[in-house]
């Protein structure tokens, strides 16, 4: 099946159209920023510079997409918001340390990040790296000891095991080691598939997961979650292949081309336009479907990933 921009959005009707709703889940995004803010260290507080880049990190425009997934996982299975936190929060700051190591000089050399300088540029890549590396301590540390984590120390342990096992080389940053090695290279399309599972799939499997470990949740609807968060992390990947190749630059934040321009063997580059697309359109169903179970509770995820494959940014 090949997808046009206009059949994607006829595709897509349970609160799909991502344009229409530039931020359908702004309680969400706002409540994770709250919390971040909460547990960032203050900017005028020693040493001041790294603070500074952490909280510029952390705290500017983004679409908080890994934090909505633990919420919207959460309000599918009955969890209430405020058990919740600790988990949004620790993913979103692995996946900010994440962007401003990626945006380095020796990695992806990137200026601008959602519209703004990237942390290097703003302060300096000495600063950069150190706040990177702050992030990710930090997000470990709110799992281990933040009273909005789960009370059981068993629960706790669990998050970090999932969260661990996400950004390590079996996920995150195997997959960034992949990415860097493909410059240049021809990959087949389980090669560009295993690449985008562990560097993007791997942190959206992990915000449905740890939410599904926040409480007390049945094996058989752990499973049916994280068939899910497998499409649609794939698909989310695609769709910003896709938005490199014919995104706006004024609405994504960032230059696009530069995944051509790095020689990056991306999904649209691998299979064609026209069939990134199709198959943008084949998770988005297969994800759906792995929801049945849950019913009409799964309403939050399927309104989620609608926005998340339609989105322009």
């Amino acid at each position: 099946m090949m997808a046009t921009d206009a059949s994607l959005a006829a595709h897509l009707t349970a609160g799909g159209d991502a344009d229409s709703h530039q931020d359908p889940f702004a309680e969400w995004q706002a409540r994770v920023a709250r919390e971040l803010d909460l547990r960032l260290p203050a900017a005028d507080t020693a040493p001041e510079r790294l603070h500074a880049a952490q909280r510029y990190s952390v705290l500017g425009p983004g679409k908080r997409v890994r934090p909505l997934l633990v919420y919207a996982t959460g309000k599918s299975l009955g969890i209430p918001e405020n058990q919740l936190d600790a988990a949004a929060c620790a993913i979103e700051l692995i996946h900010a340390y994440s962007l401003v190591h990626d945006d380095l000089p020796a990695m992806d050399d990137d200026d601008l990040r959602r519209g703004r300088p990237t942390c290097h540029i703003q302060f300096d890549e000495a600063t950069a790296i150190l706040a990177g590396d702050a992030l990710q301590v930090l997000a470990f540390q709110i799992l281990a000891r933040d009273p909005a984590a789960p009370a059981d120390p068993a629960r706790r342990l669990k998050l970090i095991e999932i969260l661990a096992d996400a950004s390590g080389t079996a996920g995150m940053a195997g997959g960034q080691a992949l990415d860097l090695a493909a410059e240049g290279r021809t990959l087949t399309v389980a090669e560009v598939e295993e690449m985008h599972a562990r560097k993007t799939g791997a942190l959206i499997r992990a915000s449905v997961t740890m939410a599904s470990h926040c409480a007390a949740v049945p094996d058989s609807r752990r499973a049916c979650l994280d068939f899910f968060a497998a499409k649609i992390g794939l698909a989310f990947q695609i769709q910003d292949d896709l938005l490199d190749i014919e995104g706006d630059p004024k609405v994504i934040g960032k230059a696009v081309g530069a995944d051509k321009e790095h020689k990056k063997p991306t999904y649209p580059a691998t299979v064609g336009v026209p069939a990134a697309r199709a198959k943008l359109l084949e998770l988005h169903d297969e994800a759906l479907a792995a929801l049945a179970p849950l019913g009409a509770a799964a309403a939050p995820l399927v309104a989620l990933s609608n926005w998340l494959v339609a989105r322009r940014s």
